[in-house]
């Protein structure tokens, strides 16, 4: 699965602001109320003044740095699944708090989803739980980095609404053909 975004803006959404190297960026991948995924880059300073639209895909965290000249834009709007994942999921041992709670609660369902589909593709293997049992721990094959997904309740209820979602980001399933009745014979005299 790919998902085709916008490369991260060079100004803050909220305050207009030019992002400056290092710069802590909070990007958001949205669904306007025209339908519209949007992504939405802004200074994690003003997370507080942002007025997300209804729905939120996803959140993260990253460090702002300058395109360089002679840098590929079209390779980089091109999101994997693995690398959405390994961008969403939290490192193994890493602090949930500091973490973010929030970016964590917006991203669970996709995560959920994310997870399941790449252990489907064997690029990630389940390695156990976390002390606690809250969370599920994977080792990702290439890098053999150990991650952590929110344990969930994957019911008919999570996928009619995951479906729901996915759709918007990468289309919706063309519907199958009705299948034609064969045509009666026809008599030549």
């Amino acid at each position: 699965m790919e998902l085709n975004l916008h490369p991260i803006a060079t100004k803050c959404f909220v305050s207009g602001r030019d992002f400056q190297e290092n710069d802590r960026v909070v990007s958001y991948l949205v669904r306007e109320a025209s339908g519209e995924v949007a992504r939405r880059d802004l200074l994690e300073a003003e997370d507080g003044r942002f007025m997300p639209p209804a729905f939120i895909y996803c959140r993260w965290v990253v460090g702002f740095k300058q395109r360089k000249a002679d840098e590929n834009a079209d390779r980089n709007l091109k999101l994997t699944a693995e690398n959405l994942f390994l961008t969403l999921a939290l490192p193994a041992g890493a602090d949930v708090e500091t973490f973010n709670a929030q970016s964590s609660a917006i991203n669970t369902p996709l995560l959920q989803f994310l997870a399941l589909m790449m252990e489907r593709k064997r690029q990630i293997k389940p390695r156990g739980y976390t002390e606690d049992g809250a969370r599920q721990i994977y080792e990702h094959m290439a890098s053999h980095q150990l991650y952590e997904v929110p344990v969930g309740d994957l019911n008919v209820e999570f996928f009619q609404k995951i479906q729901e979602h996915l759709g918007v980001l990468v289309g919706n399933p063309k519907p199958k053909p009705e299948p034609v009745a064969p045509a009666a014979p026809v008599a030549v005299t």
